[in-house]
């Protein structure tokens, strides 16, 4: 049998390029290629290891006709064209864990440096100065400390502070109450979070729920004298409000290793007191880069040589007898994650997964994937199908899939339930004519629809005219409704709307929808 051979085109490790012969392949280490050269080169190979160096583009899959693998060794994947690779069918890795520790340790410097004013005072100190009565600083002793996140990266933080004998609260919507515990923080939602919090630190990733989370409604909230730090993504915070704050006093300090916009060379936070910066050196370690070198090596050698999936940013965990099949219900379990992921209000706390019928004799190992896929998608801009039970299961969230071989209304069915802090909210959804996914009831309230682009969900008093109303709205805001479904309760007692249109709704039109006679919820979703 030949052995898959890889090529390892950008610098990293040598013990990555001993592991894939130990685990039975071929393997070339030609690094500093010109894209030429690689696209001449890649059609012999079946896995292409890479950094950041080694640019994935459609000219270069173009030409891979035998590739069947792409490990990066770290977390971003900006320099490979995902798309073109699924198109392609090759698979997508990456090693989303291997720099946590490195990642968490800068994170606990640059709260140090920004305790202290470090780098000024070194500045100053080498310009011949001696500045000793120009820096008092503060001890982080006692001090309390306010995660953003709580995932890997933010629970290390949280030990390490611990460590440091700071008291440690925690706003993350997986974080449960037992998870807490265990990590030995003190759950709070954000609210409390700016109140309480001496030192602010982030440890989320950039999504639409994240993306300028500490907005400058939300810095003017923060206890006066607060020190935040940010070594997780670029437009979590409002750089323009940070800068103001820092200016009056409100911030005493921040510390950012990464920027709205990269590389940051001309920041409006340049120069401003009580600020410093690094070039976005969170992972950049000697260990870090051996870890992830290590991890993408194995990762890729189990996939070439025994099919194994770890960490694919584009591919669920099936075998090819059963892709037909499930990739149906994976469709409209995805779509059950997500609406109730978008609907779901408080923190979540558990996650069940039914099926009944004809799901029941599937294998629910890849429904679950997707429908933690759709839920977590609201929250991370990395999770896929392999990597989705892992981040629900280190953040504490407890999953329960459960079979029911009962028959129903339906020949097949899937239910998904949220425990939340505001009580449980359930979706159920079948395949209308085995592969044609459908809504069929939410939060209790029968009603038929299919989840796909832009939709508006409303829940209002079922009362004469209400129909009327909304129609005159989005007609008047310019929205054209695609499909049109109707839900309720019973007669006079809670409705509910979901309309798909073809654009993107505005808040304007919500906050307008909002203020209809007899509504109770609004709430734009996207899938």
């Amino acid at each position: 049998m030949t052995k898959p051979k890889v090529l390892i085109s950008d610098k990293m490790d040598p013990n990555a390029a001993r592991i894939f012969e130990e685990r039975g392949c071929d393997v070339d280490v030609i690094t500093g290629e010109t894209p030429e050269e690689l696209i001449a080169r890649i059609g012999e190979y079946d896995g292409l290891a890479i950094r950041s160096s080694t640019k994935v583009t459609k000219a270069v899959l173009d030409a891979a006709t035998n590739l069947k693998v792409i490990g990066r060794a770290g977390i971003g994947v900006d320099n490979v064209d995902i798309p073109y690779a699924s198109g392609k069918g090759v698979v997508v890795m990456n090693t989303p864990f291997g720099n946590s520790i490195t990642t968490a340790e800068h994170a606990i410097a640059m709260m140090f440096a920004v305790a202290r004013q470090i780098p000024e005072a070194n500045t100053r100190t080498q310009a011949g100065e001696w500045p000793k009565s120009a820096f008092m600083g503060v001890e982080l002793t006692g001090k309390t400390l306010g995660l953003i996140g709580a995932g890997n990266i933010g629970t290390i933080v949280a030990s390490r502070a611990l460590g440091l004998k700071m008291k440690v609260v925690a706003y993350d919507p997986f974080l449960t109450e037992e998870r807490a515990v265990e990590i030995g923080v003190d759950k709070v939602d954000l609210e409390t979070l700016l109140q309480r919090a001496d030192f602010i630190t982030l440890h989320t990733p950039l999504t639409d729920q994240t993306r300028n989370i500490l907005s400058r409604e939300r810095l003017e909230k923060t206890k006066p004298g607060v020190r935040i730090v940010n070594c997780a993504r670029g437009g979590l915070i409002d750089e323009s409000a940070l800068k103001d704050l820092l200016e009056s006093g409100h911030i005493a300090g921040a510390g950012l290793d990464v920027f709205a916009e990269e590389p940051a060379k001309d920041s409006p936070l340049f120069g401003t007191k009580n600020f410093i910066c690094t070039p976005h050196l969170g992972a950049s370690t000697t260990e870090a880069q051996v870890n992830v070198a290590l991890q993408v090596a194995e990762q890729m050698a189990d996939f070439l040589v025994n099919g194994g999936v770890t960490n694919a940013l584009n591919m669920p965990s099936l075998s090819a007898e059963e892709a037909p099949k499930l990739k149906p219900y994976m469709k409209l379990a995805e779509s059950l994650g997500s609406l109730v992921g978008q609907l779901a209000h408080g923190n979540l706390t558990q996650i069940s997964i039914e099926r009944e019928g004809a799901a029941a004799d599937l294998n629910g190992k890849p429904i679950e994937g997707a429908v933690l896929a759709g839920l977590m998608k609201q929250y991370s801009d990395t999770v896929n199908m392999v990597n989705a039970p892992y981040l629900a299961k280190e953040r504490g969230l407890d999953v329960r899939s459960i079979r029911h071989q009962r028959e129903g209304a339906f020949n097949t069915l899937l239910r998904v339930t949220v425990g939340t802090s505001q009580g449980d909210r359930s979706v159920a959804g079948t395949l209308f004519g085995n592969d044609t996914p459908r809504l069929v009831e939410i939060f209790g309230i029968g009603i038929e629809a299919e989840l796909a682009g832009h939709m508006l969900y409303i829940v209002n008093e079922d009362a004469p005219g209400f129909i009327g109303r909304i129609g005159t709205l989005l007609g008047e805001s310019g929205i054209n409704i695609g499909t049109f479904h109707l839900g309720r309760r019973d007669t006079g007692g809670e409705a509910v709307l979901l309309l798909s249109v073809d654009t993107a709704i505005s808040q304007d039109v919500i906050d307008k929808a909002s203020r209809l006679e007899g509504v109770k919820t609004v709430k734009a979703l996207e899938f």
